[in-house]
Formats: C-alpha cells, sequence, structure tokens
C-alpha cells in the first residue's frame, strides 16, 4: 500500500527503516533491542506501549527535562506524556529498531517537535541520529522483500558500504579491508561466529529473522574479538494477535545460466558447464499469544530439498548431492510484569548432503558407472534465554546464556579402501576419474560455544552509564585422517627437471611432474576461553553535543589437548571514544566521529594444529606416470612413484611438543585502531546525504614463523607461534651448551633465521646435495596493514511508494599482511599462512593487499505501481583486486614458500654437466616482483532485479516475486593463479588464468501467504 495520510497526532518515528542506513544509532546492551529517548519538561512522566504486546514502561523526566526508555523490544509503540497525572495530547504512535534510539522531543504542551523529522507514508522516520558516533545500516527483512537479495545473511551484510564479498575459494566477506576471518555475528545477542577458523558463521533459516544492524566500525565497547565488522540480527516474535503463513521458494535447474569452462591454448582445464543446482524450500509459520499481554510465540519449520550437480576439474567425473534436511526455529516471550521479560530463541539448522560421484565423458555428456559415494554433515543446535529487568526508571538489566553449536563431518563408504588423487594444471590427463573416492578427508568436528553475559544501563542526570562482562568457553572436538590405506593423500604438480621444490629438494632429470604423498591426522578436545568487561559513558555534554567514552578489557586463554594453557593474553585495554554535535540544534545535521582499538582472538584451528598429536609428512617422488586400475567394473588412475627426493615432517610429527618451544610465552595480541570522522545532513522531507573518512591499521600478527636461530648461533628447526618482527620468548638453549634449559629472548626483526646456499656435485650422472654454507642470520618483517577510505551516501526513505540508496567508497588497502588467511594465495588455514614462515615469504612485500578493491560502487531501490505491483533492483560493482606473481625463491636463501622475487638466471643446475662438476643455489639472479604488479582483474558487477505482486483477500495476503540474480550473465574472474614461479627455475602457464569466476545468472520465485 501506499499514499496513506496520517493525523499529526499518529506520527510514526523511527530509526532503523529506510534513511537509517545513512543514520546509526547508539548502541543498546546487546543491541537486541532498542530505545526511546528525548527531552520534555521536567517531571512529566512519558509511557510507552507496545500496540502488539501490550508491554507498557514509564519515566519521569529527569530536573533537566532528559528522559530515557531503554532496552525496549524492537515494534511499534503508543507513546503518552502526562503531567500531574493527566496526559497531555494525543497518543504519538513511535518505532523502536535494532540498537537504536529514537529520539522524541516534546513541547511544554506534550506535543513532538516536527523540526527534524520528515513524514514518510504511514510513518515519520528521523534522517539523522545526533546522538550516533557509531556507522552502521540497519536492514528490515520488510525492506529485504522488496529487493532482489539473496537469502542468506553475507547478501544481506554486502548492502552496507565497504562490504565485499570474498574472492578465494574459502568465502567469506571483507568490511573495510579487513581478511574475512576478523568478523563477528550476533543473532539475538548469541555469538554464533565460527570460532575454528573464523570465516563462517552459524544461519538460522533466512524467514526467521526480522531486523538486521550491519556494524562496519565504531561500534561501542560491548562489542569485541573483532577486528573486522559485525552483523547482528534479531528473530521475529509473537504478539498479542494470531498470524500464520507459509512461503515456497524455487530455484529450478533450468533458470541457471551455464557457467564457463575455462580453457588454455583451446584445452579446457576447468570444467564449470554442467555444474547446476535445484533448489526447493517450503516455511511454515504461526505467531501468536499463549496468555495475552503476557506470553507469546513464533514457531516456524522449514522443508528444503536440495540437489546439486558438478564435475570435476578436468571433466571425468559426474557428482550429485542430494539434501532434504528441515529447519526449524522458535522464539518465546514471557513478560511477567511490565518491568521484567524472560525471552527465549532457538533454532536448528542441523544438515546433511549425501554425493554419489559417477564417471562422465564430458564431451558425449554421458555419465557412467559409480565410483563412489560420500556424505557431509554440518550445523547444530543453537538457543539463547536472556531475562532482562527494570529496577528503577533509570537502571535496568540483561542476563543471557546460550549454545552455539557447529559440527563438521566429512565421510565415505569408500574411506578404507581408497586414497585421495588430485592432479595440478599441465599434468597429462589420464582420460579417467582419479582416484577411487572423491571424499579427500576422514574428518569429524564437532564445535560448542557456551556463551554468558550480563549487561546494565544506569542513567544519572546527564550520563548514561553501561557495563558489563561477557564469557565464552569454545570447544572443539575432532577427530582427522587423510582416506585410504596408510591414510595418504596423493597431489601431483607439473614441474620441470632440477626445479627446487619447497621443503622437497631438487626435481630428479628426466622429471616434469612429481608427486607428493601426504599423511596427515590429528584428534583431540580443544578448548578456548574468552572473557572481558567493559564500561561506558555516554554523556549528554550540552542539548547539542554527545560524547561516548568507553573501555573494554579483554582476556585470551588457548589450551592443548591436555586442557593446559599455552597461549594466554590479558589485561588488553580498549579504548573507544566517539563524540556527536547537532550542528544547528534543530536534529538536521550532523557531524561526529569515533576513535577505537579491537582485538582479535586466536582461533581454535590454531589449539589443534599446535598443541595437538599432528601428524603431517610430505614425501616427494618423481611421477612416472598413471597406473589405471578397476574398481567394481570402473576405472580410475593413481599415480605411479618414481624416484623419491624429499622428506618433510617439520609441521607434525605425531606427538605434542613441548610448547614452551613452540610458542612465544609473551605473545602481543592482533589489534586494530580506527578512526572515523562523518557528517551528515537532511536534505528535505525525504532525502538526506552523509560522508565519512575511515583510517584503520592493523597492529601485530599471529603466525607461525620458522625459528632457525639464536643467539647461540644455528638450531634445530622449530615452528614457533609468535608475533613476527618482534620479542619472541621460547625456551630453549640459554647457556649455549647444546641443552634447552630456559627462557630466552630472540628479536625476530634483527634474527633468528640462519641464511644459507646449497651445494651440490654432478656425481653418477646426477645433481646430489653435497653441503650447506651459511650466509648469515635474518629477521622477519613487521606485518602492516592500513586501509583509508573515504565513502559518499544519498538516501531517499521509503514512503510506501518508492526508496533508493546510492553508496559510493573509493579505498586504500594496503600492506604486507592481509590477515589470519591469505586470499591471493588461496590459503584460508587461520593463522597459519604462509606469510611469515621465513624472514622472506614478505620480505619487500608491501603493496595493495588482496581485498584491496579501489572503487565500489552500490545502488538499491524500490518502486510500487500502485498497490499491487512493485519492482526493486542493487547494483554491486567494485573494481578488481590486484595480481601478484608469485616466486618461491629469493637473492638471500632459496628456503622459502611464496616471496616477492622471480629467479631469472641460473636458476637449476646447468645442463650438459660433467662428473664433479659443481653447482650452487648461490649462484642464482633474481628480480622483484613486487605486490600487485602484475595489475588488476577486472571489475565485478552483479545487477539484481524483481519484480513483485501483492494483494490481500479476505482470507490473507498472497505475494509474489520472481528475482534474477546478475541479470547480464557477468562472468568475470574474482580470482586468478597467481603462482608465476611455482618452483625456483619454474614457470606456470597458468598464471593470471582465471580460477574462480562470478556465479551465473539464475532465476528464483518466491511465493507467499500470510494471515
Amino acid at each position: 500500500m501506499y499514499g496513506t495520510a496520517l493525523r499529526k497526532s499518529a506520527l510514526f518515528v523511527a530509526m532503523g527503516i529506510g534513511l537509517a542506513s545513512m543514520a546509526p544509532g547508539i548502541v543498546h546492551a546487546q543491541n537486541v533491542n532498542g530505545a526511546i529517548a528525548g527531552r520534555a519538561n521536567a517531571g512529566d512522566r512519558i509511557t510507552v506501549t507496545n500496540t502488539e504486546t501490550g508491554l507498557s514502561r514509564s519515566v519521569a523526566a529527569g530536573a533537566d527535562g532528559s528522559y530515557r526508555l531503554s532496552q525496549l523490544p524492537v515494534g511499534s509503540y503508543s507513546l503518552q506524556v502526562s503531567r500531574d497525572g493527566q496526559p497531555l495530547g494525543e497518543p504519538v504512535e513511535v518505532g523502536v529498531s535494532l540498537g537504536n534510539a529514537t529520539t522524541i522531543n516534546l513541547g511544554s504542551d506534550g506535543v513532538v517537535s516536527l523540526s527534524a523529522v520528515q513524514v514518510i507514508g504511514s510513518r515519520v522516520i528521523s534522517p539523522v541520529d545526533v546522538t550516533s558516533t557509531e556507522s552502521a545500516t540497519n536492514i528490515t527483512a520488510e525492506e529485504i522483500e522488496r529487493l532482489p537479495v539473496e537469502r542468506d545473511v553475507a547478501s544481506v551484510a554486502l548492502l552496507a558500504p565497504g562490504v565485499a564479498g570474498g574472492s578465494a575459494g574459502f568465502g567469506g566477506i571483507s568490511f573495510g579491508g579487513s581478511s574475512v576471518a576478523e568478523n563477528a555475528f550476533y543473532i539475538n545477542g548469541l555469538n554464533v561466529t565460527d570460532f575454528y577458523n573464523r570465516v563462517g558463521f552459524s544461519q538460522a533459516p533466512f524467514d526467521f529473522y526480522q531486523e538486521f544492524q550491519v556494524k562496519t566500525g565504531g561500534y561501542s565497547v560491548e562489542y569485541g574479538r573483532t577486528t573486522g565488522g559485525v552483523v547482528n540480527a534479531i528473530a521475529k516474535s509473537g504478539s498479542n494477535d494470531f498470524h500464520y503463513g507459509a512461503k515456497l521458494v524455487l530455484e529450478p535447474r533450468d533458470w541457471q545460466s551455464s557457467a564457463r569452462d575455462s580453457y588454455l591454448d583451446g584445452d579446457r582445464y576447468l570444467t564449470r558447464s554442467k555444474d547446476s543446482s535445484d533448489l526447493a524450500t517450503l516455511n511454515a509459520w504461526a505467531s501468536g499469544p499463549i496468555m495475552k499481554d503476557r506470553l507469546f510465540f513464533f514457531a516456524m519449520y522449514e522443508a528444503r530439498d536440495v540437489k546439486p550437480e558438478s564435475t570435476s576439474n578436468a571433466g571425468t567425473s559426474f557428482t550429485r548431492g542430494d539434501s532434504d534436511n528441515g529447519f526449524w526455529a522458535t522464539t518465546l516471550d514471557w513478560q511477567l510484569t511490565d518491568n521484567n521479560l524472560l525471552s527465549l530463541m532457538a533454532f536448528s539448522n542441523d544438515n546433511r548432503v549425501d554425493n554419489t560421484t559417477y564417471a562422465y565423458d564430458f564431451d558425449a555428456g554421458a555419465r557412467g558407472d559409480k565410483l563412489s559415494e560420500a556424505y557431509s554433515e554440518s550445523g547444530g543446535d543453537n538457543w539463547a534465554l536472556t531475562w532482562t529487568s527494570h529496577f528503577t526508571d533509570t537502571l535496568s538489566m540483561k542476563l543471557m546464556h546460550g549454545r552455539n553449536e557447529r559440527n563438521s563431518v566429512a565421510a565415505s563408504p569408500n574411506d578404507g579402501d581408497c586414497n585421495y588423487v588430485t592432479a595440478g594444471a599441465g599434468v597429462v590427463d589420464p582420460g579417467v576419474p582419479l582416484g577411487c573416492t572423491n571424499n579427500a578427508t576422514i574428518y569429524d568436528r564437532n564445535d560448542q560455544r557456551e556463551q554468558t553475559r550480563a549487561d546494565f544501563e544506569w542513567a544519572l542526570g546527564d550520563h548514561l552509564l553501561r557495563f558489563g562482562l561477557d564469557r565464552e568457553t569454545n570447544t572443539s572436538d575432532l577427530s582427522q585422517d587423510y582416506a585410504g590405506p596408510g591414510g595418504i593423500q596423493y597431489n601431483v604438480y607439473s614441474t620441470t627437471p632440477g626445479a627446487q621444490i619447497s621443503g622437497a629438494g631438487i626435481v630428479p632429470p628426466g622429471y616434469f611432474a612429481y608427486v607428493r604423498a601426504r599423511r596427515y591426522s590429528i584428534f583431540g578436545e580443544f578448548e578456548s576461553r574468552n572473557e572481558a568487561f567493559y564500561l561506558e559513558d555516554n554523556w549528554s555534554v550540552t542539548d547539542n553535543v554527545v560524547l561516548n567514552l568507553g573501555i573494554r578489557n579483554e582476556t585470551f586463554d588457548n589450551r592443548d589437548a591436555e586442557g593446559r594453557t599455552y597461549i594466554e593474553m590479558d589485561d588488553m585495554w580498549a579504548p573507544r571514544a566517539g563524540f556527536a554535535w547537532d550542528m544547528k540544534g534543530d536534529g538536521t545535521t550532523k557531524l561526529f566521529g569515533n576513535v577505537g582499538r579491537y582485538f582479535l582472538p586466536v582461533a581454535n584451528v590454531i589449539n589443534i594444529k599446535q598443541g595437538g598429536a599432528l601428524l603431517d609428512e610430505r614425501t616427494y617422488y618423481g611421477f612416472d606416470g598413471w597406473d589405471i586400475q578397476e574398481r567394481d567394473g570402473v576405472q580410475y588412475a593413481v599415480p605411479i612413484l618414481g624416484t623419491q627426493f624429499g622428506f618433510d615432517n617439520s609441521q607434525g610429527d605425531g606427538t605434542v611438543g613441548d610448547l614452551r618451544a613452540e610458542v612465544d610465552a609473551d605473545m602481543d595480541p592482533v589489534y586494530q585502531d580506527e578512526l572515523i570522522l562523518g557528517f551528515q545532513q537532511q536534505i528535505n522531507s525525504t532525502w538526506s546525504w552523509g560522508v565519512r573518512g575511515t583510517y584503520r591499521k592493523l597492529h601485530n600478527a599471529i603466525d607461525d614463523i620458522n625459528l632457525t636461530a639464536t643467539h647461540c648461533g644455528r638450531i634445530a628447526s622449530r615452528w614457533v607461534m609468535a608475533n613476527p618482527g618482534e620479542d619472541v620468548t621460547v625456551w630453549g638453549d640459554t647457556d649455549c651448551d647444546g641443552v634447552d634449559d630456559g627462557y630466552l629472548t630472540v628479536d625476530t626483526s634483527k634474527m633468528g633465521y640462519w641464511t644459507e646456499s646449497d651445494n651440490y656435485a654432478f656425481v653418477n650422472g646426477e645433481w646430489e646435495y653435497v653441503d650447506s654454507t651459511p650466509t648469515g642470520q635474518r629477521g622477519w618483517v613487521k606485518p602492516r596493514r592500513t586501509y583509508k577510505a573515504l565513502e559518499f551516501q544519498v538516501d531517499r526513505a521509503w514512503d510506501g511508494k518508492w526508496a533508493f540508496n546510492a553508496a559510493y567508497t573509493l579505498s586504500w588497502n594496503e600492506g604486507n599482511a592481509e590477515g589470519p588467511v591469505n586470499t591471493d594465495t588461496n590459503f584460508g588455514d587461520t593463522g597459519r599462512t604462509e606469510n611469515f614462515d621465513d624472514p622472506f615469504v614478505n620480505y619487500r612485500g608491501d603493496g595493495p593487499l588482496a581485498n584491496d578493491h579501489r572503487h565500489q560502487i552500490k545502488l538499491r531501490g524500490s518502486y510500487a505501481f500502485n498497490d499491487n505491483w512493485s519492482v526493486g533492483a542493487t547494483l554491486d560493482a567494485r573494481s578488481g583486486g590486484p595480481i601478484t606473481a608469485f616466486g618461491v625463491g629469493n637473492p638471500y636463501n632459496w628456503k622459502s614458500y611464496h616471496s616477492y622475487f622471480i629467479c631469472v638466471e641460473n636458476c637449476t643446475p646447468p645442463e650438459g654437466a660433467q662428473e664433479g662438476d659443481t653447482w650452487s643455489t648461490a649462484d642464482r639472479v633474481f628480480e622483484h616482483s613486487p605486490r600487485g604488479g602484475e595489475g588488476n582483474m577486472p571489475w565485478i558487477i552483479d545487477v539484481g532485479m524483481s519484480l513483485g505482486y501483492e494483494r490481500a483477500f479476505s482470507f490473507g495476503t498472497f505475494e509474489a516475486r520472481l528475482s534474477v540474480y546478475n541479470l547480464f550473465n557477468r562472468q568475470e574472474p574474482v580470482w586468478v593463479y597467481q603462482d608465476l614461479e611455482p618452483g625456483v627455475g619454474d614457470r606456470d602457464e597458468y598464471f593470471g588464468k582465471e580460477r574462480f569466476l562470478q556465479s551465473p545468472r539464475y532465476g528464483q520465485l518466491t511465493l507467499a501467504w500470510r494471515y
């Protein structure tokens, strides 16, 4: 409906809808509620009543005329002013949105001041929140229904400025230049962030969500454990009226465009054109009172039927999946009294996918015999119980306890008999599938978070004090092995004779491919505990100026498989301060800013790989071709192992080492400082605009470094979790007698890694290693990451007829460390990147980082033709990320993973050598290959369109919406191969070629009925 007029006595003043994307609001305890605040005559009593549940709250204006009703459930309220027990004027309809304060200033006669509000259809919206100091975007389920937005939380977050989708194979979203492993996600105050690897999060069924708040910066001290962004969501709840409905969502396979295959010199190297999926979900829900005005429920069940299909990269096998699990979710809200509320939120997202793999003839498009079966499981049960009490007009409390569960299981009936086999680009195609299983790992992990927190608000005159504490115990129970006899995985890579393979040695003569046979195993229960307390003062210095002053104290405690603390960081003080200035005093123009510090915890994956009995053996062989075998009448290929030329188990030998020697005893945390300055202005009754500048600087990194030298000289190689480029304190040899006897400190900015050159001799027709020549010590560069951005927004609020939002972000994301994961090398093992394995991985590696998207343009809008028909559209366009030509060596020491040097001369032992000839790695000549030196990937442009129909009947309302995503079917690469030199002296013909593409165009039909 549109064009509905309202009487001024029933104005609806709301933050968080429409223009709220331009006007972030004050943060409240746990951010699962909102507030109403403002000024009135001293002594006047302001009473608000929820129009849907009957909840009533009342407060008297203070001596200075200020009043505040805090921790109100999101919804619509009727506000009445009384003086001397008598009501003044008519009630005013007020909206409360997630995490925001709705400002209602009342005149001496109790009438709402209209100088800074705007009538938008059936509501009045306050476009500029002059009390807010944070950067946030509020988006409701109602707004999402009008737009072509995919049905997941990440797609909602991508509507906010400065947020970009991850481009590597492990996905995720990036906020303000941070990596995808630095964010936090909440549902009704429950932290549902993946604490194992920090890339994902638990999601409820999408129709369970009522409203989202996407925080991109400047958030309150109640939030921590993130150096990226925060996505805060609340679930739907019941009211005094019964409602029910159903929604059917269809994404037929026939409505999906084919993905592009990738070719090199006419040969297909990545097969995608047969990949597709068929999806159908049916959601049924109901809500209403169990006891009128007191006890309410919302419940839903979502049945799913998902059938994905995909081919192997070579197109020689075809996998069909099937998933038909149902998801459920519920909320219960019990208003015991007007001042005491007990709420329960719970959902289950348990999911299982069964996959069957067949032989496949790509050219004929024919499926052959079954090769293998596998299944995966994910999700779990989640719940949060919250108690809210208002002790007095000025003091309130919120207590919450909950559990977040995430399962991850991968297995196959063939696990005992079949090893997993892969082949890289450039390896000869055997013409049959690789291996007899598509399950790489027998994997079973259960992650459980137990969370408890308490939050308080206390209004004292011009000061609103907020304080609280929270505690999380995060437990990962893991069992992991590779499939097949011996638990070995075979990976075949192309190479050239004489190339030097990191961790292995020189490829023997005559070999143009090699095999890495890797055995990997780990098990155990691992725990981390995170605790914090905070204090914040929101001080109204004058009627026009608000200061937000806060401090947060963090503690991180990571434990090994024996339950012993091995990484502990405490007394991490995170100060944050902000201001908001109502420049004209009428609520239409605001200057605001904030500065703050944010800490990032260590992911549980580090506990497992550093504090567990990890076995990681890598044996290297020359590749002697494919052995074609047969199982159950189906042929498959396994590699024939040739000459062994390397072995490495330095990453884990199956025992829990002396962690005093493997973990910095005085480790500093990873933290980020942030500065934001912004301006907002209301243009007229419907339009507003704003500009914001952001500066972020990341300090420190926690990563594994290969320590090979101390003050005593060269030591046995040990992998240490530490701060690269800082003082590292480990258990070692303090008196140089060859025995570890105490703690010693190494300044890793100057020393810690022994450099050397390797010497070879040509003996019996082959190059053989002779010895190494020490060349000195080197230290690590310190990690650096800065993000600088200018963000512009224009917003037109929804008035029942149309709405529009446009945002442009100009940013620079630069340094030598992306964060806990590496997008440019497609490495998603959080906290164990190659960035600091030795001093040369990042040496001279400054430049544009993987999440550097210099330009970002976002548009979204909706338009109602009449009461029945409407359209919606979105545009997300960003410039492509940088491309780097990575090498694996450097002028000082060949033992490196990725590096910013390329060997150009004397890279491999000379051909035509004679018996007794010698050669050294010191003879190599390198050139610097700068980060981002190969230009950028193309722009990523994604346009979505939707057409909606709605009609009301006596028995309910029917809705239909047809949405098309990636309307123009752009399939540009979002990630390309960036290894120019996979081995010293080698060149990868696939360098710069596409690997991951935009998803192709697809359609979605939504049919809904509600009553």
